[in-house]
């Protein structure tokens, strides 16, 4: 009786660890605004909404390019806008624009209406998936073997400040106005390539300490978010 019981809670030891392994990454809902945009102002209300959501991880990408408008953008950075122009050739659009959210690298609609916000969440988690191990700590990132998509994979190292940011706006369209940004992006790193087989990274050290982290793995061609890991 007690070799039958070690054995059944073997098992059940197993069956969850398994489970953790092979846990659906979480649907990310990427913000790409601009203080000096007078339609932005409430896109951090609605980003901050999906965040508090189980499975969804929400990042903020602060851009530049509407600075010619009277206000430059305390926290963009022209990675941001590069990412941004990046998704706007995968996904076959004209132009960029703000506010908008990229849903799982795949999926796009102006960040204005929640609803249709939440519909594109809401496919992209019951979209099915199988994605690679990740095991990421300060500075070591691994991942596993695993299905890759034509052309491979990005791995992208991601730093942002979790919570809302508070800006007063001084100028511009949005002058006297206070925008409240959530999970601001503040680090953006291609770390390397990932084609299926297990590769190892080394993480460079944050330039805060107070930024979380996260690792994407990305295909290069397609733009789809196949996995998403967090440090330990």
């Amino acid at each position: 009786m007690r070799k039958a019981g070690l054995v059944f809670l073997l098992s059940v030891s197993l069956a969850t660890s398994a489970g953790a392994a092979f846990a659906l990454p979480p649907v990310v809902v990427e913000l790409f605004t601009s203080q000096g945009c007078s339609s932005c102002v409430k896109s951090g209300e609605l980003v901050a909404a999906l965040d508090a959501k189980p499975r969804v991880l929400t990042l903020t990408f602060p851009v530049g390019y509407w600075d010619y408008l009277g206000w430059r953008d305390t926290l963009a950075k022209s990675e941001f806008d590069q990412r941004q122009r990046a998704y706007m050739r995968t996904l076959a659009l004209r132009d960029v624009f703000t506010p908008q959210v990229v849903v799982d690298g795949r999926l796009q609609a102006a960040a204005i209406d929640p609803n249709t916000v939440g519909k594109l969440v809401k496919t992209a988690s019951r979209t099915p998936g199988d994605p690679p191990q990740i095991t990421l700590s300060k500075a070591r990132l691994s991942i596993g073997s695993g299905p890759a998509p034509v052309g491979g994979a990005d791995v992208w190292l991601v730093r942002y400040l979790p919570g809302d940011q508070s800006v007063k706006v001084l100028a511009g369209e949005n002058r006297g106005k206070t925008v409240v940004e959530h999970n601001v992006v503040r680090e953006l790193q291609r770390l390397g390539g990932w084609r299926g087989r297990p590769v190892r990274f080394r993480v460079p050290t944050p330039s805060d300490k107070d930024l979380n982290t996260v690792v994407i793995v990305q295909g290069a061609r397609n733009g789809r978010i196949l996995a998403v890991g967090r440090s330990s």
